[in-house]
């Protein structure tokens, strides 16, 4: 299975940033850009690519660690940036952000406990991945317009495991599907 560890943003505040991305799809150029759909926006806390099955409970019990030893925390989707020279722009995050790097921190380790291979340890940036191009685009408009956008504040109650789909039907424009396989409430008391 593809996986990764993600904190989810409820819908009310996904649907604060369709109506941002619906602006951003306006503008020149925005034709160039393949847009993520609603079920791919998530904050990737560590990726962890294919995981053999038998790894997965280990990784599950390991995560359900993780997420009872961090609170809850206060986000939202908040700004923006790019990756790539505009191959990827992504919305950001304010708020807890301390928390939020604590989590990807304790997601990647219990990765690395249940004996998943991980790559070099990197400093996590939030992100929210709103639109992809194969191609270098001017990035600068669309980082521009979300400098502004901050949706609505939440509560991050919990982790989620995260299976990940790849396209596979060659239709073009297709997105990943993505399916929650497990999710754990943060803090002692869930």
């Amino acid at each position: 299975m593809r996986l990764f560890a993600a904190v989810l943003p409820p819908d009310a505040v996904a649907d604060e940033l369709a109506a941002e991305v619906a602006r951003l799809k306006r503008l020149p150029g925005a034709d160039r850009l393949r847009w993520t759909g609603r079920p791919g926006w998530h904050f990737t806390l560590a990726f962890y690519g294919e995981v053999a099955d038998e790894l997965v409970p280990g990784l599950s019990e390991r995560l359900a660690r993780a997420a009872a030893r961090t609170d809850p925390f206060a986000l939202a989707v908040s700004g923006g940036g790019q990756f790539g020279h505009g191959r990827a722009l992504w919305a950001g995050a304010s708020g807890d952000l301390d928390s939020l790097r604590l989590l990807a921190g304790r997601a990647e380790a219990a990765a690395r406990r249940a004996g998943l291979p991980m790559e070099e340890h990197r400093r996590y940036k939030a992100h929210l991945t709103v639109a992809r191009s194969r191609d270098a685009v001017d990035p600068h408009p669309y980082v521009e317009a979300l400098a502004d956008f901050t949706g609505s504040r939440w509560t991050v109650t919990a982790l989620t495991l995260v299976r990940s789909n790849l396209p596979h039907s060659g239709v073009p424009g297709e997105q990943p599907r993505y399916e929650a396989v497990g999710r754990w409430a943060l803090g002692a008391a869930g």
